[in-house]
């Protein structure tokens, strides 16, 4: 074989390129537009980051509003009914009615540096 079936290997010819004002001059508009389209403020980076922030704040606003409807059905169970106030007072506050002994139980010093 001599050679005649292989390709021959071309180098990149910049003084071609640079004789192509088109060209040239699509490249030199082209690369910084498309580099602000990418980065700028206003970019698809930026965009995308947007969009995941929005996300989040969505989903603390949803667990806001549960929170919320949770608080209000507990507002609304303490106006009403006197067994949900007997127990925000016995539990919160340590409340006992007559005749009951309230106990406390102390943690250890040991057991509570384990369970931490």
């Amino acid at each position: 074989m001599d050679g005649a079936f292989y390709r021959k290997v071309r180098k990149f010819n910049y003084s071609r390129l640079l004789k192509n004002r088109r060209l040239l001059l699509g490249i030199t508009i082209g690369l910084p537009v498309f580099f602000y389209l990418l980065f700028g403020s206003h970019g698809v980076i930026q965009r995308i980051r947007l969009e995941q922030q929005k996300s989040e704040l969505q989903f603390k606003i949803r667990a806001a509003e549960e929170e919320n409807l949770r608080l209000q059905a507990e507002v609304k169970a303490l106006d009403s009914d006197m067994k949900a106030v007997e127990k925000v007072a016995r539990e919160k506050y340590g409340m006992a009615r007559e005749g009951e002994t309230v106990y406390r139980v102390r943690k250890s010093e040991q057991e509570s540096t384990t369970s931490q």
